[in-house]
């Protein structure tokens, strides 16, 4: 009976045996579809001058637009009358 209970476990490690047999010989390390595929999913350009450039356009358009709004604000300065000293003077009574 003693015998018998190994026969069994002979077969159970066996079967395992070749289950991880099977599932290992899938895995093959040398998979030349597997670089291809790495490979042409890298993005072709440089990230970072990307980002850079991005970033230069963003700062030149604010400058432009500040320097608009600049423009805008002497030209209002302009177009408004000053006071006189009396009305300056007059300040001091409100």
């Amino acid at each position: 009976m003693i015998l018998m209970g190994f026969k069994h476990m002979k077969k159970l490690v066996f079967a395992l045996s070749g289950l991880a047999a099977i599932t290992f010989g899938g895995c093959n390390y040398n998979s030349q579809d597997q670089v291809n595929n790495a490979e042409m999913n890298q993005p072709a350009t440089d990230l970072n001058a990307l980002s850079n450039e991005a970033a230069n356009d963003a700062a030149n358009s604010e400058a432009d637009a500040l320097g608009n709004q600049e423009n805008q604000l002497e030209n209002e300065s302009a177009n408004t009358l000053n006071p006189s000293d009396a009305q300056e003077q007059n300040v001091s009574g409100m």
